[in-house]
């Protein structure tokens, strides 16, 4: 399917990247095209001034470039402070080792050049399937 044709399948989607540069973008993406990655986070209170996902919601992925890659669904929400975040959750993430260790050192790192860390900061985790590549 062409980029073109996947945006006009999924019209109401939601367009984003993962990560906060093009190179994390990209790695991330491809950890979702390799099936290791079938989770994400982000702070609840990035979504202050939008909407927060609802399960059954697509998303189209976009790779550092801004283009179109993939089509992935929301399966589960969950709402949860960085500190409680478990082994299991992280490894649905597929960063690195897929250890909490590599996990919490990774998103702090993530967080505070956002400059909006805490240990006690509630996320919201969502799980999500791969439905379509472009």
């Amino acid at each position: 399917m062409s980029h073109k044709q996947g945006l006009e399948q999924y019209p109401d989607a939601l367009r984003w990247s993962f990560g906060d540069s093009p190179a994390l973008a990209d790695e991330l993406l491809q950890l979702v095209l390799e099936g290791h990655k079938t989770a994400t986070c982000s702070s609840y209170h990035a979504f202050k001034n939008e909407d927060t996902p609802q399960v059954g919601d697509y998303n189209i992925v976009l790779d550092g470039a801004g283009q179109p890659s993939c089509v992935i669904r929301t399966r589960s929400l969950t709402l949860v402070r960085y500190c409680d975040v478990t082994a299991e959750m992280a490894a649905k993430e597929g960063e690195g080792d897929k250890s909490l260790a590599f996990w919490r050192q990774a998103h702090q790192d993530f967080f505070e050049r956002g400059g909006s860390f805490a240990p006690d900061m509630l996320l919201v985790f969502e799980e999500f399937e791969l439905v379509e590549v472009f």
